[in-house]
């Protein structure tokens, strides 16, 4: 292959190959500016380019062979579009499957000095030495020989498979999860059984490229399940929990559940923990085998709409119906109490020191808290009892001291 220098210098069809050249180039650039506005990711976009210049490319190679002219820079150019392909579809791979990580950046930049470095090697005419004395750095490991280069192309092997199937698993349940015609739970558990099996194929796939004997795995399933049964029944149990809620339905994302001694929103299932978020903003990561063996209250099971009450107690010499009313009103002039039901008022008993009065009203926004919105209706109960000369009795003891003249 003549060298890019000997091209540049005045060889013979170094001009055509160079208007050639330039021309892929520049139709390339056009046309991936139609075609960029039609995609709306980032990642994507940058793909567009290499790939439409090394089409654009390998077709001004073939008409320059066809009509028996110089085709040498084509197959430089060839060489570098591919790496700069490659080096993009690596990134945008990992783009997506660690989204908005800020090492992405770093690992673009190791990944491209990689490629660009391979690519100078093999272009420098380096690759073939270089490649067989990794081959000669070998040993012998039963009947199996291991040299270095069997390593790193068994390291490749695993990277590369482990980094298709993690973008192919995130990009069907990118799909799955947006599919609002399934319910929550299913989707939850299409993509966490597509992410598993990306995986398993994966792992078979890097086992057999690196020569390994599927036969060798029976051990480690032996050695697998005796771990299971000894001290990672838990584990298990977290696992096998998280498919059966997922299966069972019994709880949504977003729905409100009480678990123990918690209460707030189910924000994530995953298939060894849920996400509790609380209305203080704390989230809470209960095991799935908690859910399957306690007690789970859950507040919006067919019915988002949950009943609040607030106790309050007024004096015997209270207006009764009067303090009802204002209770009453003071619930109604909330925005989040609903209508329906209409909030109602009741007399508990009579206490020792003043009658038991007890608002009931409903909202359908538990998520937002409640004792905001109690504290607000008891500040106006408060005031407008103040208004009608209401009284909130305390308890009082009258205490006499006997034997005293």
């Amino acid at each position: 292959m003549e060298s890019l220098a000997q091209l540049l210098n005045g060889e013979p069809g170094a001009v055509s190959q160079i208007a050639g050249l330039f021309f892929c180039l520049f139709s390339a650039w056009a046309a991936s500016r139609i075609v960029r506005g039609k995609i709306g990711s980032d990642g994507a976009r940058r793909l567009i380019f290499p790939f439409l210049a090394l089409a654009f490319t390998l077709i001004g190679k073939a008409v320059f062979k066809e009509i028996h002219q110089p085709f040498q820079l084509f197959e430089i150019a060839k060489q570098m579009l591919i790496a700069l392909a490659v080096i993009r579809t690596l990134v945008y791979m990992l783009q997506a499957i660690f989204v908005q990580q800020p090492w992405i950046l770093s690992m673009e930049r190791a990944v491209a000095w990689l490629v660009w470095i391979i690519l100078a090697l093999h272009i420098a005419g380096f690759s073939d030495n270089l490649i067989e004395s990794l081959d000669e750095i070998s040993f012998s490991f039963g009947k199996q020989r291991i040299s270095v280069l069997l390593v790193m192309q068994a390291l490749v092997a695993i990277a590369i498979s482990f980094l298709v199937s993690l973008w192919a698993s995130r990009a069907i349940e990118k799909r799955i999860m947006a599919a609002e015609v399934m319910d929550m739970n299913l989707r939850v558990m299409l993509s966490k059984i597509t992410r598993t099996a990306f995986i398993v194929v994966a792992s078979i796939f890097t086992l057999s490229a690196a020569g390994i004997d599927m036969t060798a795995l029976s051990m480690f399933g032996g050695a697998l399940g005796v771990g299971l049964g000894l001290g990672l029944q838990k584990i298990a149990s977290n696992y096998v929990s998280g498919f059966i809620i997922l299966f069972d339905r019994s709880i949504h994302i977003n729905d409100i559940v009480s678990i123990e001694d918690k209460i707030g929103v189910l924000t994530k299932l995953t298939t060894r923990y849920v996400v509790l978020k609380s209305a203080d903003g704390s989230e809470a990561l209960i095991p799935n085998d908690t859910l399957i063996t306690s007690t789970v209250v859950n507040h919006t099971y067919s019915d988002r709409q949950v009943r609040i009450s607030a106790a309050v107690q007024v004096g015997y010499a209270a207006d009764l119906e009067l303090a009802m009313k204002i209770m009453l009103d003071a619930a109604k002039n909330q925005k989040r109490v609903l209508g329906s039901p209409e909030p109602q008022v009741f007399l508990r008993s009579f206490a020792d020191s003043g009658i038991d009065l007890e608002l009931g009203f409903w909202i359908a926004d538990l998520e937002q808290g409640r004792y905001g919105l109690i504290s607000d209706i008891n500040l106006e109960i408060w005031r407008e009892f103040k208004k009608h000369g209401i009284e909130i009795p305390f308890p009082q003891r009258e205490v006499r001291i006997l034997g005293q003249n």
